[in-house]
C-alpha cells in the first residue's frame, strides 16, 4: 500500500469532503494493514525507546555488571555527570549553571562535559533529550496515551512559558541556599537512581508526575513545568540542525499533527510556513511525521530548509473551506 492508497477523505458535516488551505481535500491517513507498515509508522517511537533504554543499560551494566570496553568501564555516573569509556567526559549542562551560580569552583573536566553536551544539543539536536533520552519521557508517554483512550480532560490550564520561570527560580534558589537547587528535587534524577542504584523514595516522585499527567493536566510535567526542557529549547530551538521541516504548499491544516504532538504549540502553520520549520519548543520526537497524511512533515537539517512564503496562496485564504 502507497502512501495515497492509506488516505482517507475528511468528510464535513454534511458528507461533503473538506478543503483544506492550499484548496486540496483533507485527509485521514489509515492506519496500515501489514505489521511492517505498522513498524514503521511506528518507526520514531521504537527509535526513541531503543535510545532511552539503551542509555539506561549502559549505565546500569557498568555499575552492577563491570561492563568495560578496550579495558575501561562503559558508561559511569548518572545523567547530571558520567563519562564514557574512562575518556569523554558528560555534565548536564543545567545542572553545571547551577553549581556555578551556588558559587562552586568547577572543575575543568566538568565544564569539557558540560560544553561537550551543550554542544551536541545547541549545534545539533535541539531539544532532543527531552524524548530521546529521558527515562521519565518514558512515564509520561504511557500517562498521555491513557488519557486518549479514557478521555481524560484537565482539571485546569497552565501557562507552557510556567517552565522558563521554574527555570528562572532554581537558578536563583541555587544561587541564594548555595546548592544545585533542581537536582535536589529533580523527579528525572529521582527516576535514574533508583533504576540504576535502586536507592532512596524515587519512585513517589516519579508516581507523582503519573498521576499529575493523567488526571491533572495533559503534558503537565513534560510541557509545562519541567525547567531542563524550558533550558534546552532556549540553548538548542535557534540554532540546532535537526529540524523538523514544515511544507505549507502540501499542508492541508487538517490537524492531526497538533493531536499527536507533546508540544502542540511549535505547530503554529502560518509562522512555520514562513520560517519553514516548526517552533523552537519542538523535542524532535517525530511524533507528528507519520500522522501527516500528505508528508508535509519531515526530518531535515537546518541548512537544506529554503525560507517560506510569509503569507497562504491568495486563492485560498481561509483555512478551511467546504468544496462546492
Amino acid at each position: 500500500m502507497n502512501r495515497r492508497d492509506a488516505l482517507k477523505p475528511k468528510l464535513g458535516n454534511d458528507g461533503k469532503p473538506l478543503i483544506g488551505a492550499n484548496g486540496k481535500p483533507m485527509h485521514y491517513l489509515l492506519d496500515p494493514p501489514s505489521m511492517a507498515g505498522k513498524l514503521w509508522v511506528w518507526r520514531y517511537l521504537i527509535l526513541r525507546r531503543l535510545s532511552q533504554v539503551t542509555i539506561l543499560l549502559l549505565f546500569f551494566g557498568t555499575f552492577h555488571w563491570g561492563w568495560t570496553l578496550w579495558g575501561q568501564p562503559v558508561l559511569t555516573g548518572n545523567l547530571s555527570g558520567s563519562k564514557f569509556l574512562g575518556i569523554l567526559p558528560m555534565a548536564d549542562p543545567f545542572a553545571v549553571l547551577q553549581i556555578f551560580v551556588a558559587q562552586y569552583i568547577l572543575d575543568s573536566e566538568v565544564l569539557i562535559g558540560a560544553a561537550v553536551i551543550l554542544g551536541l544539543y545547541a549545534l545539533l539536536v535541539g531539544r532532543a533529550f527531552c524524548s530521546w533520552v529521558c527515562p521519565l519521557n518514558i512515564v509520561t508517554d504511557l500517562s498521555s496515551w491513557l488519557r486518549r483512550k479514557l478521555d481524560i480532560r484537565d482539571v485546569f490550564r497552565l501557562s507552557r512559558n510556567t517552565r522558563y520561570l521554574v527555570l528562572a527560580a532554581a537558578l536563583v534558589l541555587s544561587a541564594i541556599t548555595g546548592v544545585a537547587a533542581f537536582e535536589w528535587v529533580s523527579p528525572i534524577a529521582m527516576f535514574h537512581r533508583e533504576l540504576i542504584f535502586g536507592i532512596g523514595m524515587g519512585w513517589m516522585a516519579i508516581l507523582g508526575v503519573f498521576v499529575f499527567e493523567l488526571f491533572i493536566l495533559k503534558h503537565g510535567w513534560c510541557g509545562h513545568l519541567c525547567p531542563l526542557g524550558a533550558f534546552y529549547s532556549l540553548v538548542g530551538g535557534k540554532t540546532a540542525q535537526l529540524k523538523v521541516h514544515f511544507d505549507k504548499e502540501t499542508c492541508t491544516h487538517c490537524g492531526e499533527c497538533a493531536i499527536i504532538c507533546p508540544e502542540p504549540q511549535v505547530l503554529n502553520l502560518k509562522k512555520a510556513g514562513q520560517v519553514g520549520t516548526v517552533g523552537n519548543e519542538c523535542t524532535n520526537c517525530g511524533r507528528c511525521t507519520p500522522v501527516c497524511p500528505e508528508g508535509s512533515l519531515s526530518f531535515a537539517p537546518r541548512y537544506q530548509i529554503g525560507k517560506h512564503s510569509n503569507s497562504f496562496s491568495q486563492e485560498n485564504p481561509t483555512s478551511i473551506r467546504r468544496a462546492a
